[in-house]
């Protein structure tokens, strides 16, 4: 099982990068969001991720093991196979498609192509607890479901409390369960208040 390849980047694109290793070239299938974090490198680390069929053998590389772990989860749910993962990862950042797991953001997942009602239900389903208990960064719920947020910031700070302190409970909130509704979060934000 190869774990990276670090290398010279010969060649790069947004649908693949070939990495030169001891004088062989690795044809290393990438999604958009790892072309990006190397467009101006001259030598790379990739973490790959192999798929070993009968008539293929392909590496997918990630430029960090987060984006390579968030690929591996999508893989493991029916109907998503290694092409649909990168193309999860070139439409939609690492923490943009965490933050529509944990929402229950199907509309997003859709948003995908390729991916129906069906398989984008069926990845929330299967996801969703492994990526909450899972350490997540604040930048995804910077991102997740923002207007859900300033609706319930909007009424507490329209009920009168300061926004800062406002701010602080429905993260909280949100936190521990993301998928709230406004009327919940608000509820929720004045038994804390």
């Amino acid at each position: 099982m190869i774990e990276y390849l670090f290398g010279k980047l010969e060649e790069l694109n947004p649908a693949y990068a070939v990495i030169e290793l001891n004088g062989t070239g690795f044809y290393v299938h990438v999604s958009l969001n790892t072309f990006t974090a190397l467009k101006d490198v001259k030598t790379a680390k990739i973490y790959i991720h192999e798929v070993i069929r009968e008539d293929a053998h392909s590496l997918y590389g990630f430029h960090d093991r987060d984006e390579r772990e968030l690929f591996r989860m999508l893989i493991s749910v029916s109907g998503v196979g290694a092409n649909t993962g990168i193309l999860f990862l070139s439409s939609l950042t690492v923490n943009e498609i965490k933050a529509a797991i944990i929402s229950g953001d199907v509309d997003r997942l859709k948003s995908v192509k390729g991916i129906g009602l069906k398989t984008a239900q069926r990845i929330v389903v299967e996801l969703k607890d492994k990526l909450t208990r899972e350490p997540v960064s604040n930048d995804i719920f910077i991102s997740m479901n923002n207007t859900t947020r300033e609706e319930a910031l909007s009424a507490l700070v329209t009920l009168g409390f300061i926004k800062k302190n406002a701010e602080k409970v429905v993260d909280g909130i949100l936190r521990g369960n993301p998928g709230k509704t406004v009327e919940q979060i608000i509820k929720d934000a004045l038994k804390q208040m």
